[in-house]
């Protein structure tokens, strides 16, 4: 997905972008790794009221049936 950086250096991240690792307004932290910029939500040090329910805010990794599949089993060992 392509977007651009004004002349400030500010760098627009797409809507879908955000909403898929929970990035909100206020700080993140940006770091380099190689020739890529990660940028990451802090940890909010709070739960989130979502449909009646207390939810850990997102962090940014997906969870598929692979990946629970793979934390189980390396629970068992």
């Amino acid at each position: 997905m392509r977007t651009t950086i004004d002349k400030a250096g500010r760098l627009v991240i797409p809507k879908e972008l955000r909403e898929r690792i929970g990035l909100v307004p206020g700080e993140v932290d940006v770091r380099v790794e190689g020739a890529t910029l990660r940028v990451e939500p802090l940890a909010r040090d709070r739960l989130t009221e979502r449909d009646g329910r207390l939810t850990v805010p997102p962090s940014g990794d997906a969870l598929d049936d692979d990946r629970v599949q793979s934390l189980r089993d390396a629970d068992q060992r």
